[in-house]
């Protein structure tokens, strides 16, 4: 396997010197918006980030013979007449594998896909992991044990992906996200079966398990409990729950592992893989009261008291603005948010006072469902449901409500000088951004007056990656965006939260993206799972996963959202027996169709312009259909439609 050394590009240097609000460096945006989006502002509910699986990623720990060698078993229920499953078990990929069926008949496992026994890599580029795929036919279902064997001085840890039948997946969420230290975070688990919906006979769950693994790397297996006692519904429900304590920070897995049979009683077995940053509660609230202060022109300065532990961090922040009518009745006045800085013990959010007219609000103001996030996580560090708010005598408006109308110092602030065209930057220019782990991908020939940003096989949050796109693109007064897979993300959040020249822009679309999991991956948690033990890929992000993606988008306004044009594909479906993937390893986990990292399903973005979805591209390079940035057709269009 090539090496995953990692390398830091010119992107990143440029970066790391520039302060949140500098004159001359990054300086975010003081959001605002209308109350009819308090709703879509909310964090999301942990159960529509939900993994459904029809999967299992089985650890295995083999033991030392006398012979010298090291030898495992692994318990596989094959469902049908038919299975696959991958081996993973390091770089040297050197265990050997047999059968033995339920009846006890052993027959050596036939490795799949062609006679020249070729191995094949599950992920995407350079965050991938080797693997040793596997199939059977005319198999007897039942409980057959994977036996495994290798030389003295191979690895003795690895694993078993097993694939299930699709009609039933485990269903696994989070009851909360308050991912920090010292809290006890669980989880609910529970089967459905999509094939016997009213049926008398369905899939069951039998038992459930929960294995933790710690930011040390040490893992834990803990039981989950269909008992009525730990979030998991009534008893003998067929829902299991079960939780642990998060008693340092630091990036865990946990891993979700459920047996049970289908409806035909067969045995099965689904697993969910949950990467969970838990981090020290380093930001509280310092005091009971907030504190407008006027700042400039026609503008507040919203002041939450905070005592913040580490100095220069910023935060994402959200709030609601309520005042009072004229009879006293609590009005809602507009939501206020950003990526804020604490100073001098307070955080500070802007607010156009013509929101207040607008609502035609007075005294008494509150906040309301304040929270203030890590930008990283998006996890939430301090927060109030209500926090009462001093508000200075603001002059009477000439213009009435009707008459106002919603710009762009309203919804962003004002801009900073050093964004006014001319004073910084010269020229316009389309940015080229690749995604997670890339190396670039765009084919640079097939777009005009345009730059490729490069960030070579790196992993970063979406607030890190925009922030390196922020500083290469400073070279030119504008730019626009086309992105790949993460990419597209980065360059969202960008806009959503800092000015850059994507600000300066002129032209029909301002980003536009292909394959971006904007709803998260399946893959991250697996690709988590197997990098924590292996070492290779590019480690956990966990703005790609489901809830991660969920937590990031329950602060991207509508606004915002609506600057993306985006692309999905998937795989060209010739004989759907045989033919239906991308890449043979990822679709044993991800649900169709799928471009081989990206489902078509999560890659939406609500509120954004939906430009189609296409067959016969994949997510990228090494998978069976063509890589979906070589299409010239679609680069052609993008190209003439961008914004610089």
């Amino acid at each position: 396997m090539k090496s995953k050394r990692l390398t830091l590009s010119i992107a990143t240097a440029l970066v790391v010197a520039s302060p949140l609000a500098h004159a001359d460096g990054i300086v975010a945006k003081q959001l605002a918006g209308a109350p009819s989006e308090f709703a879509s502002m909310q964090p999301a509910n942990p159960a529509d980030a939900a993994i459904h699986s029809k999967s299992a990623l089985l650890p295995v720990t083999m033991n030392s013979e006398k012979s010298g060698g090291l030898a495992g078993e692994v318990r596989l229920p094959v469902e049908s007449d038919s299975v696959r499953f991958l081996l993973f078990s390091g770089d040297q990929l050197g265990w050997n594998a047999s059968l033995r069926s339920p009846g006890g008949r052993s027959e050596k496992a036939a490795r799949s896909l062609a006679s020249d026994n070729r191995l094949m890599e599950f992920g995407t580029g350079s965050a991938s992991v080797p693997t040793e795929y596997y199939a059977l036919e005319g198999v007897e279902a039942g409980e057959w044990s994977l036996k495994l064997s290798a030389a003295a001085g191979a690895s003795p840890h690895g694993f078993v992906l097993l694939e299930g039948q699709s009609e039933v997946q485990l269903v696994s969420y989070q009851t909360h996200t308050k991912q920090l230290v010292g809290e006890r975070i669980g989880f609910v688990a529970s089967l459905y079966d999509d094939s016997q919906t009213g049926a008398a006979k369905v899939a069951r769950a039998t038992s459930a398990t929960l294995r933790v693994t710690r930011p040390n790397g040490e893992s834990q297996e803990l039981p989950m409990f269909d008992d009525g006692m730990h979030a998991d519904g009534a008893a003998d429900d067929g829902i299991f729950g079960g939780d642990f304590l998060a008693d340092k920070a630091g990036q865990y897995l946990a891993q979700v592992t459920v047996r049970g049979r289908n409806a035909a009683d067969r045995p099965l077995v689904r697993s969910a893989e949950h990467p969970l940053p838990i981090l020290e509660p380093s930001l509280q609230l310092a005091g009971t009261k907030a504190a407008a202060s006027v700042v400039e022109g026609e503008r507040l300065m919203l002041n939450v008291p905070v005592a913040a532990e580490k100095a220069g961090r910023h935060y994402r922040g959200y709030a609601e603005v309520w005042g009072s009518d004229a009879q006293g009745n609590a009005v809602p006045v507009a939501w206020v948010g950003g990526m804020v800085t604490p100073s001098a013990g307070k955080v500070g959010f802007g607010l156009d006072t013509r929101w207040v007219a607008l609502a035609d609000a007075r005294a008494p103001f509150e906040l309301r469902n304040l929270r203030l996030e890590d930008p990283d996580s998006f996890v939430t560090l301090a927060s109030a449901q209500r926090l009462p708010m001093s508000v200075p005598a603001l002059p009477v408006s000439k213009a009435k409500p009707g008459e106002i109308v919603v710009d762009e110092a309203m919804t962003m602030g004002p801009r900073p000088a050093s964004l006014v065209r001319g004073e910084k930057g010269t020229g316009k220019r389309l940015l080229l951004v690749h995604g997670y782990c890339s190396g670039g991908v765009w084919p640079a020939s097939q777009f005009s007056t345009a730059s490729t940003f490069l960030d070579v096989n790196q992993n970063r949050s979406h607030d890190q990656f925009a922030r390196l796109i922020q500083s290469f693109g400073a070279t030119w007064n504008s730019f626009g965006v086309v992105a790949h897979s993460q990419g597209g993300a980065a360059s969202l959040h960008l806009y959503t939260y800092y000015w850059s020249g994507l600000d300066n822009a002129t032209g029909a679309r301002l980003i536009q993206s292909v394959g971006t999991p904007y709803q998260g991956t399946n893959l991250a948690g697996i690709l988590a799972t197997l990098g924590s033990w292996f070492g290779v890929g590019c480690s956990t992000n966990n703005d790609l996963t489901y809830s991660g993606a969920s937590a990031w988008l329950a602060g991207i306004p509508s606004s915002a959202r609506a600057k993306v044009n985006y692309y999905t594909t998937s795989f060209k479906t010739t004989n759907w027996y045989t033919n239906d993937y991308c890449q043979f390893a990822t679709d044993l986990v991800l649900s169709d169709p799928e471009d081989g990292t990206t489902e078509q399903a999560k890659g939406q973005l609500s509120g954004a312009v939906n430009r189609g979805h296409v067959t016969g591209q994949c997510h990228t390079s090494g998978m069976r259909d063509p890589a979906q940035y070589l299409n010239a057709s679609r680069n052609a269009t993008m190209n003439s439609n961008a914004a610089r």
